[in-house]
């Protein structure tokens, strides 16, 4: 069986705005993450993610309802051993960096957490290594281009060997090749380490990677469901303000123009496929 790793129970979070006005930012949101998963939490720009992102990490509490993690209550109580076993990476890389180089950068981590230096130094070998960042580890990280700074902010979350990784809009501010790099690395560590990874994004061609999809829409969860679930509601998902993947759009565009396609096409290789296979059926 798989090992539950994150579950939100009946979670609801307000905001006290400055005119003393309550606003629910979240409400009444359940869901689990087993061990290994992929989840990403889509939702237009204040649909509740980036304060469920703060109640995964300790920095909210909830008002209502449970977060769990790895089994475990969130609490101040038990807060920073439980974050110890959890890596992040954020938006903006260049907020991360405390270090002078790339090593020093990720050796940061290890050392507050008092890693003996031989092992430490093993750590940030192999953490860069991970994230192809190897010939880097002398280099000044903020005159790096944006995929890899952000492959040095992986790398730092890895040397703490998390069981769960999660990454808040880590690729929102990459240019293409950028947020390539950063999704193919993140694909690879999960595919050989068994990673368990909870990416937060609005990005619908980046949840396309996922198990499993977590839609927000102003603070409830709108559905969930694998990535042919959630993109069969597609006309339901541009209702709320989310963007088509690139091969979805095309392919509607090509049905109402008269063209006869077969199938769901969510990713350029499918559509190029149905393309193929309509024109030589018939």
């Amino acid at each position: 069986m798989m090992k539950e790793v994150l579950s939100m129970d009946h979670v609801s979070f307000s905001y006290q705005s400055e005119e003393g006005v309550t606003e629910k930012a979240i409400d009444d949101i359940s869901f689990a993450v087993q061990q290994g998963e992929w989840i990403a939490i889509v939702g237009h720009n204040g649909s509740g993610k980036s304060t469920l992102a703060k109640l995964m990490i300790g920095l909210l509490f909830p008002d209502e309802g449970e977060v769990n993690v790895f089994i475990q209550k969130l609490s101040e109580a038990n807060l920073w051993a439980i974050r110890s076993r959890m890596g992040f990476v954020f938006q903006n890389p260049d907020n991360q960096f405390v270090g002078s180089t790339v090593q020093d950068d990720v050796a940061f981590a290890l050392e507050n957490n008092g890693v003996p230096f031989t092992d430490m130094v093993t750590r940030v070998h192999e953490s860069l290594a991970q994230v192809n960042m190897s010939n880097f580890h002398d280099h000044e990280p903020h005159h790096l281009s944006g995929g890899q700074k952000q492959r040095v902010a992986i790398a730092g979350a890895l040397a703490l060997k998390p069981e769960l990784l999660l990454m808040d809009e880590a690729t929102s501010m990459l240019d293409p090749q950028g947020r390539d790099e950063v999704i193919r690395v993140v694909e690879e560590l999960k595919t050989k380490t068994g990673l368990t990874v909870i990416s937060i994004t609005h990005d619908l061609e980046e949840a396309l990677l996922a198990d499993r999809i977590v839609v927000m829409n102003k603070g409830k969860l709108l559905t969930t469901g694998t990535p042919t679930q959630i993109f069969a509601r597609g006309d339901e998902l541009e209702a709320i303000g989310l963007d088509l993947p690139f091969a979805m759009k095309v392919s509607r565009l090509l049905r109402e123009s008269g063209m006869e396609l077969f199938g769901e096409h969510m990713t350029e290789e499918e559509l190029v496929n149905g393309l193929w296979t309509s024109h030589f059926s018939k």
